[in-house]
């Protein structure tokens, strides 16, 4: 008999690493950090990163490069060196450079990508994963052994951090299975992955939900001049103080302006059946002047109705570009691509584990109060 995370030949199977194994890299040290990985770090498909005692104020967003560390290259471009232990306002326009206090030592069949979380990115709080010998943020080569780091650029308020923080997370896989697009029509055949129409072409496209809903906003944008987010504080503002609500214009659509940061929500409802993780991605370039802003993790169980997420739309972070554009109800304005997991988790997002927008329709991030 295989054992557990083996196939019957005794191989490691290829795909999404699951919960379980994450659990078992932490305990072989592959995954460390001083004091140890907690366990409420590892999310069904990913494990989240937290931020370590300090920061650098860098003067330009870098990357490390072949043959070069981080620490060699922030020498460059650090201006000053920040303490987060008493806590530390990381300023709306200005770059950081944070250690992050999880370290990986991958097999060399493991590669690894991360992402904003969901919170993170709702704040249009650009963060990104940075590693020695790097040529691309948020891609980790397999094989690598050594330090993390979180590239942190405040985009539209400035925030208040401390050390543990978490801002991104890591997905580890075992090969590439991104399925192509007769692979996830046979998927939505069987799994049902949006309710209605499933629109295919590199991806499962999503559309955005602008239907007029009497006094409720079908959007929010970010203010210019908001004041501080203590990102420890959960339900604690009040969302006009920091985004205006939208509102379809007469004819229907919203004009979107150029730097503007917006919430908006999917049209379609969305699900990730428990064997399976898919990313957010930009649809085309061409679709217009603008783009969902984050990409993101949906972890296995995400709209899935017997882990509570029965009709879980994708909440979109967007921003415009060089040019007003005028957005429409129903426009196509992202795609989700699905990935098989290596073996099922042993846990499903969900309430059962925490999770914040299992459920969930447009919502801004957990720091701020449901609006009334």
């Amino acid at each position: 008999m295989a054992q557990s995370g083996t196939d019957a030949q005794g191989n490691a199977p290829a795909g999404v690493l699951p919960s379980q194994t994450l659990r078992a890299m932490i305990a072989s040290g592959a995954i460390s950090a001083p004091g140890g990985v907690p366990e409420a770090l590892i999310q069904p498909a990913s494990l989240d990163l937290r931020l370590g005692d300090r920061a650098w104020r860098i003067r330009a967003s870098f990357l490390a490069g072949q043959g070069k560390t981080v620490a060699e290259r922030a020498e460059r471009f650090s201006m000053h060196e920040i303490d987060l232990r008493p806590g530390a306002v990381l300023e709306k326009g200005c770059v950081y450079l944070v250690p992050l206090q999880e370290r990986m030592r991958l097999p060399g069949d493991v590669s690894a990508m991360a992402n904003a979380k969901s919170s993170t990115g709702r704040l249009d709080l650009l963060t990104r994963l940075i590693a020695d010998n790097g040529v691309e943020f948020d891609r980790i080569e397999p094989g690598y052994d050594g330090p993390l780091y979180a590239e942190i650029s405040p985009r539209s308020f400035s925030v208040l951090v401390r050390p543990g923080m978490r801002l991104n997370q890591i997905r580890l896989r075992r090969g590439d299975l991104t399925m192509d697009d007769d692979a996830l029509r046979a998927l939505h055949a069987a799994e049902r992955l949006v309710d209605g129409e499933a629109h295919i072409d590199g991806g499962l496209g999503f559309s955005v939900d602008l239907t007029p809903r009497g006094a409720a906003p079908v959007g929010w944008r970010a203010r210019a001049h908001a004041g501080l987010i203590d990102l420890d504080r959960i339900g604690a503002y009040e969302p006009t103080e920091f985004f205006d609500p939208i509102h379809p214009a007469p004819g229907g659509g919203v004009i979107l302006d150029p730097g503007a940061f917006y919430i908006l929500v999917s049209r379609e409802a969305v699900h990730i059946p428990p064997l399976y993780a898919a990313e957010m991605q930009p649809y085309h370039a061409m679709a217009g002047e603008f783009r969902v802003h984050y990409a993101g993790f949906f972890d296995p169980g995400f709209g899935h109705a017997a882990a509570g997420g029965a009709g879980a739309r994708g909440v979109l972070e967007v921003r415009c570009y060089e040019a007003p554009f005028a957005l429409e109800h129903g426009q196509v304005v992202g795609r989700l691509v699905y990935e098989p997991m290596a073996e099922a988790p042993d846990r499903l997002y969900g309430t059962d584990v925490g999770s914040n927008y299992q459920g969930q329709g447009l919502k801004l991030g957990k720091q701020f109060r449901d609006p009334a």
